[in-house]
């Protein structure tokens, strides 16, 4: 895979532990990452633009930060040809949420904004190049993200995750 590529796929990759943070139902700023604390596991796959897909594994660990209004994260992804890496920082205010992500092997970084309403988040994803929609649902202890970008060759990524 060009290196290009994989970045922006490394991104969007990245891109599913943020959203996957507001998953869990928004009843106020301290449950919201409180509830995810500990580990989450799951498969998905990737779309590119010439059709193909690849699938990967992910896991996900969450630490939740000040009474569970802030969030650390770390997520890991792997498919038969790469490993990634992700880490960010997100803060809830009253549903709206706010952070910073970064992938270290390829030293890309940006921003995150969305809101989170009652099983569902909705964010924007900007930084590195790349430009995302993404969206997740939850339902008890499991989760259903979907990212679909602009401006590359990754097309999507979808995943389902649940608590391990």
């Amino acid at each position: 895979m060009p290196r290009p590529l994989f970045s922006r796929l490394a991104m969007a990759i990245g891109f599913v532990a943020l959203i996957a943070v507001g998953g869990a139902h928004a009843q106020s700023a301290g449950s919201l990452f409180s509830e995810l604390d500990g580990s989450w596991s799951g498969r998905g796959s990737v779309r590119f633009s010439d059709g193909k897909s690849e699938k990967i594994t992910c896991r996900a660990y969450y630490n939740p930060k000040s009474a569970g209004a802030e969030l650390g994260l770390a997520i890991r992804c792997a498919s038969a040809s790469y490993k990634i890496e992700i880490r960010a920082s997100l803060i809830n205010q009253n549903g709206r949420l706010t952070g910073r992500w970064e992938e270290r092997t390829f030293n890309a970084s940006g921003e995150v904004t969305g809101r989170a309403s009652a099983g569902k988040i909705n964010m924007d994803i900007v930084g590195g190049g790349l430009t995302a929609s993404m969206s997740v649902s939850t339902e008890g202890s499991r989760q259903a993200v979907s990212i679909s970008t602009e401006g590359s060759n990754l097309k999507g990524v979808t995943i389902a995750l649940s608590r391990s």
